[in-house]
């Protein structure tokens, strides 16, 4: 996957799991992509809430084109709780996010995500 300017590859690592593949998409909120690439690569410790997984990352944005169901693939960010967020199911967030990407490989993989499990996001 090429990077263009308004679809930016990530790598989405998962501590003894291995890793997903996703993209950013400018167009999707513009201001909170550009915050979220400016402090790459992104790190924590995954939490999970019914088919999300979110970890907090060191960003502080409002909302931005912010949705209440998130689809399958999802990847947003959640001004509430300035976290990033990866939906592996259609599902109602805690409260609405802003999307700002996709899952394009091994979607599969968040399903075994457990609490406490490190996550490293950044550009391929």
């Amino acid at each position: 996957m090429a990077e263009t300017v308004s679809r930016i590859p990530i790598d989405i690592m998962i501590e003894g799991l291995g890793k997903a593949e996703g993209e950013l998409i400018r167009h999707l909120a513009p201001r909170t992509v550009d915050a979220i690439l400016r402090a790459m690569p992104l790190e924590g410790r995954a939490a999970v809430w019914g088919r999300e997984i979110y970890f907090q990352i060191p960003v502080k944005s409002g909302e931005e084109k912010a949705k209440s169901i998130a689809e399958k693939g999802l990847i947003a960010y959640w001004p509430m709780g300035n976290a990033f967020c990866i939906f592996y199911d259609k599902m109602r967030p805690y409260s609405p996010v802003n999307p700002i990407g996709k899952v394009t490989k091994n979607i599969e993989i968040f399903q075994r995500v457990r609490v406490g499990m490190i996550i490293r996001v950044q550009r391929m």
